[in-house]
């Protein structure tokens, strides 16, 4: 069509005005900040008073409430500051930040600081599709969080700015064949390797039930010197949710199992460094397992932290899936390397 005199003039100043005129992108979602409250938790084992589980030794706990409607369903978290400050996702698609405090005995007293803010698109604006947005792993390293996506599988980087969480920088290629991965089993470990240690600072991903033939549970380390996809030997009827790189290069496993018989159980295992490389399966010990005759729930989330005075510190914290059957707790232990 062919245009001509006042109105192709007019035509083209839009065009031009369009063309010049960049999309604004939406405005972010707020950050909402969330009120917790916090009940001590003195004794792991229920009715016992021991501290000793194997090598871990408990240190206390909290079980978090909260009247916010979005506050619940943490899959994934991460210390900013050891034992202080930290970033967390939600399998609803929220990003978290907060701080643990501690009491004069070294023991965890509380949540402070916390508050959480949806995901966005390219264009800032909320996701509100929970298939889009099922995070649940968790990685930090200079600034930069990656992110473990179901569903929608993906590996996906984002700059860490607790104010104003935007789109992701890039994803990630996670060398597993997406056929080979399960819609709602995919990738809940993601975590970083010791920069000076075996892996030379690689970044791993651990699925949680994406099995070979062999019925092995898929995984990867996606970046660094020993790019390669593995398996780890899956050990019963645990599934793997969490897991984080110990001092020793050593990796350090969570793992739950439910039935409705027995109930949620969770375990920690420790997979030998060395066979954390391509074409290995890698394996280790039970370092601990819990049913619920002790202070669990439906426990996703871990990371490994050095106390000030030296200690080797484990957290884990559940998803309570917003129901009102479950619970959101925070565990603290102590994990004895003698």
């Amino acid at each position: 069509m062919i245009f001509s005199g006042r109105r192709a003039r007019r035509t083209l100043f839009a065009c031009m005005l369009a063309y010049a005129s960049p999309t604004i992108p939406a405005p972010g979602p707020p950050v909402e900040t969330v009120e917790i409250s916090a009940r001590p938790i003195s004794q792991f084992h229920v009715g016992h008073d021991e501290t000793r589980f194997g090598p871990l030794e408990f240190v206390g706990g909290l079980e978090m409430t909260s009247p916010a409607r979005d506050f619940g369903a943490l899959s994934a978290f991460r210390f900013l500051e050891p034992g202080g400050d930290f970033i967390g996702v939600a399998d609803t698609g929220f990003w978290f930040f907060g701080t643990i405090t501690h009491d004069a005995g070294k023991r965890p007293s509380g949540v402070k600081n916390f508050r959480m803010q949806r995901m966005v698109d390219a264009s800032g604006r909320p996701i509100d599709r929970k298939w889009k947005v099922d995070a649940e792993g968790l990685a930090v390293k200079d600034g930069v969080a990656t992110v473990g996506f179901e569903r929608d599988q993906r590996v996906a980087q984002f700059k860490i700015d607790p104010d104003n969480m935007k789109a992701p920088l890039r994803q990630l290629d996670y060398l597993v064949p997406l056929k080979e991965l399960r819609q709602n089993r995919g990738f809940e470990t993601v975590t970083h390797a010791d920069r000076y240690g075996q892996h030379e600072g690689g970044l791993v991903v651990v699925s949680e039930r994406s099995l070979d033939k062999a019925g092995n549970v898929y995984a990867a380390v996606i970046e660094g010197a020993h790019k390669g996809v593995f398996t780890v030997k899956r050990d019963g009827d645990f599934d793997i949710t969490d897991g984080a790189f110990l001092p020793d290069g050593d990796l350090l496993l969570l793992e739950r199992s439910f039935s409705i018989a027995r109930g949620v159980k969770m375990r920690l295992r420790r997979i030998y460094g060395e066979s954390v490389e391509k074409g290995a399966v890698a394996d280790g010990p039970v370092l601990m397992e819990a049913d619920m005759g002790y202070q669990i729930d439906n426990m996703e989330g871990l990371d490994v932290w050095t106390r000030n005075d030296g200690a080797l510190m484990v957290s884990l914290i559940s998803d309570d899936n917003h129901s009102i059957l479950q619970r959101n707790l925070y565990l603290e232990f102590i994990l004895h390397q003698d």
